[in-house]
């Protein structure tokens, strides 16, 4: 009976950790709509991408911290704001479906602490805030001995090219 206990105990983590990576991935997946379209939330519909506007000039421009200097130049350059608008895209897919989590964790991890350096100082929080919880949650799914639940990782391991290089799963 304990035994049984235990096995419902770790599903329950396995599945908690696939809905984190689910809800994740959906932050991602919304940060790029919201910017590409200007959903009217973040980006207003007349600074959306497909309008003509940037996505990373108006966050970057805005920097007051100890790394103003160095975000100011990179506020709308076309290939951040290329890279910013591929990233969260390829970061919200990936984490959806469930492919790719070691290479989301780290390229996830470091577009956060980016994100985290620009935001500085943070005005809730001095030690803590959202994108070092998204990290943590990154790096406990890329990993942790974690158990692909509710996903396509099982496909996306037997692939070729993946079998060939494990750091893509």
């Amino acid at each position: 009976m304990v035994k049984k206990t235990k096995q419902t105990a770790n599903e329950a983590v396995w599945y908690s950790l696939a809905l984190a990576r689910i809800l994740l991935g959906l932050v991602f997946l919304w940060a790029f709509f919201d910017k590409l379209f200007g959903l009217g939330y973040a980006t207003k519909a007349a600074k959306a991408w497909v309008q003509g506007g940037s996505p990373t000039n108006g966050f970057l421009k805005s920097v007051s911290g100890p790394f103003a200097d160095m975000f100011h130049p990179l506020a709308g350059q076309g290939w951040v704001d290329w890279l910013f608008m591929f990233g969260v895209l390829a970061l919200g897919v990936a984490l959806l479906l469930g492919v790719a989590i070691r290479l989301s964790a780290v390229f996830g991890g470091v577009l956060l602490f980016l994100m985290w350096m620009a935001s500085l100082p943070i005005a809730n929080n001095p030690l803590v805030d959202e994108h070092f919880v998204y990290i943590t949650v990154l790096m406990a799914i890329g990993f942790g001995l974690y158990q692909q639940k509710i996903s396509l990782a099982a496909w996306w391991q037997k692939l070729p090219f993946v079998k060939a290089n494990p750091w893509l799963w």
